[in-house]
């Protein structure tokens, strides 16, 4: 059967004849296999108007083709009559191996679950593997269907959907808990804004008023000047014009009014000019007065870094802030000056742990021996000490302050898992 295929394939596409033509040197192609021979020809070739050239793919003659191309080549009938039998009757031909050329699949791996050939059996990546026939794995997997829906009873689909319900219900429950803390975060950020923009208010407003009391105290002085130099200048242009007066008698009472009015504003007095200043100035008053909302402060403040982690119960999610914070490393103590004194509070400290307090003359020796310590430390070296005893003493208290708060916030979670707890296994 494959001596009779190769009878029947195109030597140009290598598959079966499809229409098939005939050139005149007695070869036969695929009429779409000329036609692209014949383009090619064409894009390529200098030829007279009205002949088409044509090579063969075969014998490498060229023949002329009338204006319409392959369509006027003769088909091959008989050809045609029994490529279309073969492809009625004949068995399809078997697919080969991608690895092992010219060699057929013709075994099924049970492990790769895909077939094979014989050399990828014995010499191939199957090598060793489970094989059988394809028919055969067939057959005999032909019920597995059947037993693992078997397998899927009532029951499991029950559990699945409860567990979806119940997935649905948690998801619901933190999706709540969100907006809540999303609500939260917006009345806390609401609240802060209200509150700046009353104080914003007020401060301005206070400026308003300063301008004002700034007004009040400068204009009239202004307006004052103002009034000194139009006087000026009338008295400049009456002058001028009393000058241009040719009639005696009008030119004395003229020169008369001019002289009372310029004695006039000669005596007047001139105002003096008064310095006030604005106090507080404002960059000096918010840095004293609002250290804690300063623009640096706020960019620096932290954001919580919300991570859900799975309670003992399993059945609900917690976020947590982690915030790192200063008092985290104010562990620092261990310094040049703070090692001397706290080797020498560790040994009062263990002298007075072996003996009670309660022996005053014990407990009085005991301080009595610190203190000569404390006094054979130079001067340099015990003014540090001191400083930083004092320092390390303060960091101490804050750090006190904080692991307070952190350990009122572990006791609250503790509760709410412990009463999480009594309430799953009342259940």
């Amino acid at each position: 059967m494959d001596s009779v295929e190769e009878d029947l394939t195109c030597s140009v596409c290598y598959s079966l004849f499809s229409d098939p033509r005939v050139l005149p040197c007695s070869h036969t192609f695929c009429k779409h296999c000329l036609d692209n021979l014949l383009q090619v020809s064409s894009n390529t070739s200098i030829w007279r108007p009205l002949r088409l050239p044509i090579k063969c793919p075969n014998c490498r003659s060229v023949a002329e083709l009338p204006p319409t191309g392959v369509d006027a080549l003769p088909s091959n009938v008989s050809l045609r009559a029994i490529v279309e039998k073969y492809q009625r009757d004949g068995e399809p031909r078997a697919q080969s191996c991608q690895e092992h050329s010219r060699q057929p699949l013709n075994m099924y791996c049970i492990q790769d679950r895909q077939m094979i050939c014989g050399l990828c059996l014995t010499i191939g990546q199957h090598q060793g593997h489970p094989i059988d026939d394809l028919q055969a794995a067939f057959i005999k997997e032909m019920e597995t269907p059947v037993l693992l829906l078997s397998r899927l009873s009532e029951q499991r689909w029950s559990q699945i959907c409860e567990l979806g319900e119940q997935l649905e219900q948690e998801k619901a429950r933190c999706d709540a808990l969100l907006r809540q803390d999303t609500q939260e975060v917006n009345q806390y950020f609401t609240s802060l804004e209200e509150v700046l923009a009353r104080k914003k208010q007020a401060y301005l407003e206070a400026l308003r008023r300063a301008s004002a009391e700034v007004s009040e105290a400068y204009d009239p002085l202004i307006h004052r000047v103002k009034e000194l130099q139009e006087e000026q200048l009338d008295l400049v242009s009456l002058g001028s014009s009393v000058e241009e007066e040719e009639s005696p008698l009008v030119f004395l009472e003229k020169v008369h009014q001019f002289r009372d009015r310029v004695e006039k504003f000669l005596e007047s007095p001139l105002p003096s000019v008064i310095s006030l200043s604005v106090t507080p100035p404002a960059s000096e008053f918010l840095q004293q007065n609002w250290p804690a909302v300063t623009i640096g402060s706020l960019e620096k403040a932290p954001v919580a870094k919300l991570r859900c982690c799975a309670r003992c119960n399993g059945g609900s999610t917690e976020t947590e802030a982690k915030v790192t914070s200063p008092a985290s490393n104010r562990w620092c103590w261990l310094q040049p000056a703070g090692s001397v004194l706290l080797l020498g509070l560790l040994l009062l400290l263990a002298a007075l742990w072996a003996n009670p307090v309660g022996e005053a003359s014990l407990g009085f020796s005991v301080l009595s021996s610190f203190s000569q310590l404390v006094q054979a430390l130079s001067d340099d070296l015990l003014t540090s000490v001191w400083d930083s005893l004092a320092r390390q003493w303060a960091e101490f208290g804050a750090a006190l302050q904080e692991w307070g708060s952190q350990l009122s916030v572990f006791k609250d979670c503790v509760s709410q898992q412990v009463v999480a707890l009594f309430k799953t296994l009342s259940h």
